[in-house]
């Protein structure tokens, strides 16, 4: 495909939280609150932190041996799988719930973020290896936000009754159904047959969602070396067991949550708090919250309920049974991972700067945070159309209301700016002060608050100048209304709410490709591309 990219700070999208935007400017009030600067310096500094802590190695290699038992590897895969076994092989990580079909957009980009990062990072440091890795969030059991993707803004939702991690849940005739649905939109493009084969395949009648994933992000992303690990795994949980252990008897991170939270500056919003034990218990089709009730320890939702000792004793026997939560699943990731940088977007990037003391209590690597690549992709056709607005790409995240009044101020004939006109009542108003003040000091203020309801007025006067100007552009307002809702579907960014198969559907592999060819390292910008 031949397109063209150019990249913006993110802070100039008005997508991204304040927090987010600070982060990556390297704001002195958010450094206490993370271990590694984004740069080569940074990656070398978390090298030399990762390397003092016992990664077991030869587990992960096992683990993952299992998990790819009945999968080719292709050969940059099996490469990257021998390499972890080595001391200086470190991991490139991000993490993503299993949504049905890929989700969101930024699902891919994310991916292609560590894929990409990884290899810059082996040209820049050739003395180490990097391995990029998905760590598949499976145990996640909220459906209604995995359970559905849009298509051409048009919402298509899995109607399934089942419950528990999504991971787990078997893809049904529902699931199945709801692709040859989707089918009927997307065939008529080029590479529409190739994606829907795609997803018949990997969505199999009777196999997991956690299998149909894996099996899906691996076609996807092998040919780039990428590995999946699913933590939905008993070897995993046991190597985890001593944090779990730790957490049921302290209740440890709750509380270090709580203090970085009291120390958090006031202007950031705090994304997650966690509770007073941050795990769930994993059984069949449940996954429900672990609460302490006096000595005992119930399992929400159940009649199930634990001594201390019995519990630790299940913990034992089926560590299987313990999901961390959105606090400590990050822990668990790095416990098994011998990463050295997370990839995420912003909301994941926020709530992992709340965690660096959960990971000193765990005494686990805290690794570097980067901002996930984000896009925005315009196509010719909506290129000729913001042409014709007479816009620039990096005009288009201004709010629609914004660009209507810009286009009409710009394009009028007529005069809709009263500023001079307020400055010579502004003028008129301060004689008058003088005047009044003349006679009576007192005056003045009567005057001042005269002169704020004259200036109030005409503000009220110049917007209904300008509505009423409006009128004469109803033609170029309904383009720009067109163009918005094709770019930021429903005022949202085009990466968080549409899916990959439309566009595999018109460009086939060569839109992974693309999305590759575009990504970038430790920039943290973000891209538009221009077909």
């Amino acid at each position: 495909m031949d397109t063209t990219a150019q990249f913006i700070p993110y802070g100039h999208t008005g997508y991204f939280s304040k927090m987010v935007t600070d982060y990556i400017a390297a704001e002195k009030t958010l450094q206490p609150f993370y271990s590694h600067p984004v740069s080569i310096d940074g990656i070398k500094a978390a090298i030399e932190h990762r390397k003092l802590f016992a990664t077991d190695r030869p587990l992960l290699v096992e683990i993952l041996n299992n998990q790819y038992k009945y999968t080719a590897l292709t050969e940059k895969q099996s490469n990257y799988l021998q390499l972890l076994s080595n001391n200086n092989t470190f991991t490139i990580c991000t993490a993503h719930q299993p949504n049905i079909f890929t989700g969101h957009l930024y699902f891919i980009y994310k991916i292609l973020h560590a894929v990409k990062l990884a290899e810059e990072l082996q040209t820049a440091l050739p003395e180490n290896n990097f391995v990029p890795v998905y760590y598949m969030g499976s145990e996640d059991a909220d459906l209604d936000e995995l359970g559905h993707v849009f298509i051409n803004d048009e919402k298509f939702e899995w109607a399934t009754k089942q419950t528990g991690a999504v991971g787990r849940m078997i893809v049904d005739k529902a699931l199945i159904q709801l692709i040859d649905t989707i089918s009927g939109q997307l065939l008529v493009h080029p590479f529409g047959a190739d994606i829907i084969g795609l997803m018949k395949d990997c969505y199999q009648l009777d196999i997991t969602i956690e299998q149909a994933t894996f099996k899906l992000v691996n076609a996807l992303f092998a040919q780039h070396g990428l590995l999946i690990l699913l933590p939905d795994n008993g070897m995993v949980k046991k190597a985890f067991a001593p944090v779990i252990k730790k957490e049921l008897i302290e209740g440890f991170s709750h509380m270090a949550v709580q203090q970085t939270v009291e120390q958090f500056p006031a202007e950031y919003k705090v994304q997650a708090s966690g509770r007073a034990i941050n795990l769930f218990y994993l059984l069949d089709d449940k996954r429900e919250r672990i609460e302490q009730v006096g000595t005992d320890f119930l399992i929400v939702n159940t009649d199930l309920k634990f001594t201390k000792l019995q519990l630790l004793q299940e913990l034992n026997d089926y560590p299987e049974r313990f999901s961390p939560n959105v606090i400590l699943r990050p822990v668990l990731q790095e416990t098994i991972l011998p990463d050295i940088a997370f990839i995420g977007g912003g909301g994941e990037i926020a709530y992992w700067l709340e965690l660096k003391k959960v990971f000193e209590a765990a005494q686990v690597p805290y690794p570097m945070l980067i901002v996930r690549n984000s896009f925005l992709i315009i196509t010719k056709q909506l290129q000729v159309s913001a042409e014709k607005l007479h816009f620039k790409n990096v005009d288009l995240f201004a709010s629609q209301l914004d660009l209507i009044n810009r286009l009409v101020k710009r394009d009028s004939t007529e005069q809709l700016n009263l500023e001079k006109e307020k400055k010579q009542i502004a003028a008129l108003y301060d004689h008058i002060k003088t005047v009044a003040a003349n006679i009576d000091a007192t005056l003045q203020k009567h005057t001042s608050a005269l002169q704020t309801r004259a200036i109030d007025k005409i503000t009220g006067l110049e917007k209904k100048m300008l509505r009423a100007e409006k009128k004469k552009f109803e033609g170029q307002q309904r383009q720009l209304v067109k163009l918005k809702m094709q770019l930021f579907p429903n005022n949202n960014l085009q990466e968080r709410a549409g899916n990959l198969m439309p566009y595999y559907a018109s460009w086939g592999n060569g839109f992974i490709e693309m999305i590759y060819n575009h990504s970038k390292g430790l920039e943290q910008e973000f891209g538009i591309i221009l077909e």
